[in-house]
């Protein structure tokens, strides 16, 4: 009795895995995980890269000087030397019509900001932006 091969695979029926091999992927995964893992990131979001800047020797000999404390009390004068009295200084517009009428009188005077260490860095930079805004252009912070 000769058997023929056809009529051995008409007895079985060929079952079809119906499963993905997923090694392959794993293997892939693997290697992009160590990737990300040893490539730094190109921007650290705690690090701050602050300009440098070399401290001048000697403040300019005239200058127009703004004064703000903690308290958000302001003053300004010429050379360091207060015009008006820091109790009337508290509100902004009048600091600013002050500083525009010293401009006026001193067009050629820098003007040098002096902010308190716990005063808020929002006052201070908005100062800056305003005396850019009168037309100042050289505007300075005063440090130790």
């Amino acid at each position: 009795m000769a058997f023929s091969s056809s009529s051995l695979r008409a007895g079985r029926k060929r079952k079809f895995k119906s499963e993905i091999n997923v090694v392959p992927y794993i293997d892939v995964m693997l290697v992009l995980l160590i990737i990300f893992m040893v490539v730094p990131p190109a921007n650290s979001p705690s690090v701050i890269n602050l300009p440098s800047a070399q401290k001048s020797a000697l403040p300019p000999d005239d200058y127009i000087q703004v004064v703000l404390k903690k308290d958000t009390t302001l003053s300004i004068g010429v050379n360091g030397k207060a015009t008006l009295a820091p109790e009337s200084m508290r509100d902004r517009p009048a600091l600013l019509r002050r500083l525009r009428a010293l401009h006026g009188d001193h067009p050629d005077y820098p003007v040098m900001i002096a902010g308190d260490r716990e005063s808020k860095y929002d006052d201070v930079i908005q100062l800056i932006s305003e005396a850019k805004k009168m037309g100042i252009s050289r505007v300075g912070l005063a440090t130790k």
